[in-house]
């Protein structure tokens, strides 16, 4: 069993669950996990975990979210990205790179934003994309977000103006509802036309590999070369070194004398290896996952 974390370069068309799907194929194991879903027409990072290493999951550094978007002004679409059918269309004659800067400056910040239709937050016990499938709109509560960086890229003039903008938000965001914002700002529409996530917390694009990369490597038997040790995937939180006595206490359920850190850190054994994720709490460092 491979035990690790692995960055994959999700192609379009795929949904996160088809790619976890092909990784645990390719892998030949059941426990493998995805943190953070892209949709299916986006492209880029997608982080995955195998074996033991799903149970970090929520202790990955998986934040923030990095993004380039490429958005169209002077149309929007039912689903706010290409992939929808057109329902209005506007002037784009206060489109340009001026008015387009000042307007994304005002989106900075924390904020509370709508989820769209399409999306996968449940409301009355269901997906929201599952109720858009059968023409229905129902009212979403805005949930809280914020968007750290926004920067344009490039402005390609023309009857519909496209956009690149990169991106840096909290999970959560949607950066479908944040084109058709902007569009709206600007006095016009506007929906997502691509979009290609670059990084999620410390885990880059120039670590990412393609499907066909992973199959390769998974026919010669290399395919635990593309994973990153359990160890190296949660260091961003911060090493708790242990010596043997300490490992083995951990193991058997004990606690450790306190970090002083506030928030989880990684417990990483003599040999290297990560034994557990602890944290303080009442006077002592307590395991909050074990894979040892």
């Amino acid at each position: 069993m491979i035990d690790g974390v692995l960055v994959c370069d999700k192609p379009a068309g795929l949904t996160s669950h088809d790619v976890v799907a092909r990784v645990r194929r390719l892998a030949g194991q059941r426990r493998v996990g995805h943190g953070g879903t892209l949709d299916p027409p986006a492209t880029g990072v997608l982080v995955i975990a195998l074996g033991r290493a799903t149970r970090l999951l929520p202790y990955l550094p998986l934040e923030p979210k990095r993004y380039l978007a490429v958005i169209t002004f002077g149309a929007e679409t039912d689903t706010l990205d290409a992939t929808g059918t057109v329902v209005a269309t506007a002037g784009t004659a206060g489109v340009d790179r001026l008015s387009l800067e000042r307007a994304l400056a005002g989106f900075l910040g924390p904020q509370r934003q709508v989820p769209p239709m399409v999306s996968a937050v449940k409301v009355g016990g269901e997906r929201l994309y599952a109720k858009a499938r059968r023409g229905e709109t129902v009212k979403r509560e805005p949930r809280p977000v914020t968007i750290y960086e926004l920067e344009l890229r490039e402005l390609t003039d023309g009857e519909q103006p496209l956009a690149t903008v990169a991106v840096t938000c909290s999970g959560g965001t949607y950066v479908r509802s944040l084109a058709a914002d902007l569009g709206r700002a600007l006095g016009t529409l506007a929906h997502l036309a691509e979009l290609h996530r670059t990084a999620v917390g410390s885990f880059a694009e120039a670590d990412a590999r393609p499907l066909d990369e992973l199959r390769a490597m998974a026919e010669t038997g290399r395919l635990g070369e593309a994973v990153i040790d359990p160890a190296i995937a949660v260091a961003a939180l911060g090493v708790r070194p242990l010596s043997d006595r300490e490992a083995v206490a951990l193991v058997s359920g004990q606690t450790l004398s306190p970090t002083g850190r506030d928030g989880p850190v990684a417990a990483v054994g003599p040999d290297g290896h990560l034994v557990a994720v602890i944290q303080d709490g009442s006077g002592r460092a307590r395991s909050k996952v074990v894979l040892a």
